[in-house]
């Protein structure tokens, strides 16, 4: 048997940030930021914020020293990695990381947010939790393969996710390999995350990952002070592994562990819409630019992405033709190709704009989602995508092997600069932005996080 929990917490509670290679200490700085930048407008800005943070409030998970970036009141550790988490996720504009078909940073860096506060945490110490938690919950996700784990109603993201939340918060509150094994133990019980949200635009996608923080900070917390939880709860025979997948590969969960970085494989979304979605929106307007298409001459559009892909933003063309909400027009591949046909890309302010309005959704109609032979066979190594629009003038097409913001088509600073500014400049002043970007950034140097954070509570909507 592949002792993959002793593995993991071993890496987990050893790595330093002296020991991360330079381009993963910054990558690492990058993915914060960029998580950030969700969060806070996500705060403002997402339907189903006032609801989580209304059912944490009577919760009694208001009254805390720990902060909910954007939100002026002060929260208890778990009620801060929950709702930092579904607000990470809740714009769906978070990274992703193509292999694993997951999201990382959004389970992860709240939990470790939160525990960093607890423990007055450094920088240093921050991104070494973060980098751990990323491993650890990538490649349980690759394990597990991605589509075998789909296929079984699974989201990744938040079931993986708690182990790297775990693993996170367990490495800040100084537990040792054993103690983070237990702090696994007590998480497999808690691993959850249901595709069923798909079928009727629920929120459940945004807090189920806020839940994975929580929990993760709670089982690792659990762990610290004494609490046993179940051994070898990755690898055993009704472990997370084994449950969760007909056809695991334990292996992969630790092959070049220490040496391989998963954390550099991570992307950074230009669109707020689900990854799958991004290498044909990166056709459309190449197209739409080079031709210069209208709306009005197009016949027909094929979009081709991997069977993976097409079970999430293509299936089936009827329901995805009609998005009733913003969770339907993320996961609709019609939707999101007709907004970037009319606009020339898809930002979040489109989808109070467009969902109700009749050009956009009589030009969903005219969109079909396929399975593209060469898409599938780059998938999972890339979300690719390939695009044919017809028109009255006549066929144009192109495929895109790895959309704009994957480790290999990174975004530049400037770019990555500038979707943070667009997220939070409503809420936040000038100065206020600058400070904490350059925080951000500079993560390295700053001796406590909790200092650094607490400027995240004076964020006030701007008139």
């Amino acid at each position: 048997m592949v002792q993959v929990t002793k593995a993991l917490s071993e890496f987990a509670s050893s790595l330093t940030y002296e020991a991360l290679p330079d381009d993963v200490q910054t990558r690492c700085k990058q993915l914060i930021l960029d998580l950030v930048g969700n969060i806070i407008r996500a705060r403002h800005d997402s339907e189903s914020t006032p609801s989580v943070v209304a059912a944490m409030e009577r919760l009694g998970y208001s009254n805390g020293d720990c902060t909910v970036l954007g939100d002026t009141a002060g929260y208890s550790a778990p009620g801060a990695a929950m709702i930092n988490g579904t607000l990470a996720h809740s714009l769906d504009f978070d990274d992703t990381h193509s292999a694993g078909s997951i999201h990382s940073g959004a389970p992860i860096v709240p939990a470790a947010f939160a525990v960093a506060e607890m423990v007055e945490a450094s920088g240093k110490d921050l991104i070494a939790a973060i980098v751990a938690g990323y491993e650890v919950q990538i490649r349980l996700s690759l394990a597990l393969t991605p589509s075998d784990h789909y296929e079984r109603g699974f989201h990744p993201t938040a079931t993986c996710g708690i182990f790297g939340a775990a693993a996170a918060a367990g490495k800040l509150l100084g537990l040792d390999a054993d103690g983070i094994a237990k702090a696994f133990g007590v998480a497999l019980s808690q691993s959850a995350g249901s595709m069923q949200f798909l079928h009727e635009g629920g929120w459940t996608k945004r807090s189920h990952v806020g839940q994975a923080a929580m929990n993760g900070v709670i089982a690792a917390t659990m762990a610290h002070e004494g609490f046993r939880g179940a051994i070898d709860p990755l690898e055993g025979k009704n472990g997370f592994l084994n449950s969760y997948a007909p056809n695991p590969n334990h292996s992969r969960a630790i092959e070049g562990l220490g040496d391989v970085w998963e954390l550099l494989n991570v992307g950074v979304k230009p669109y707020p819409s689900c990854r799958y979605s991004h290498a044909p929106l990166d056709a459309i307007v190449a197209l739409r630019d080079e031709h210069n298409i209208q709306p009005e001459e197009i016949k027909r559009v094929i979009v081709g992405v991997s069977k993976t892909g097409w079970n999430i933003i293509g299936d089936s063309d009827a329901k995805k033709h009609n998005p009733k909400s913003i969770v339907d027009g993320q996961f609709s591949m019609p939707f999101c190709a007709a907004v970037a046909l009319q606009t020339g890309g898809l930002g979040w302010d489109d989808y109070n704009k467009y969902l109700t309005n009749k050009d956009t959704l009589d030009l969903c109609k005219r969109v079909t989602t396929v399975v593209d032979d060469k898409a599938n066979a780059a998938f999972p190594t890339n979300m690719a995508g390939n695009v044919v629009i017809e028109t009255s003038r006549g066929t144009f097409d192109q495929f895109i092997d790895m959309p704009k913001g994957e480790p290999g088509n990174f975004v530049t600073d400037e770019e990555l600069m500038a979707k943070f500014t667009g997220l939070t400049a409503p809420y936040i002043e000038p100065s206020a932005l600058t400070d904490l970007s350059s925080g951000l950034l500079d993560l390295n140097t700053i001796n406590s996080v909790s200092g650094l954070l607490h400027h995240g509570r004076q964020f006030e909507a701007m008139a």
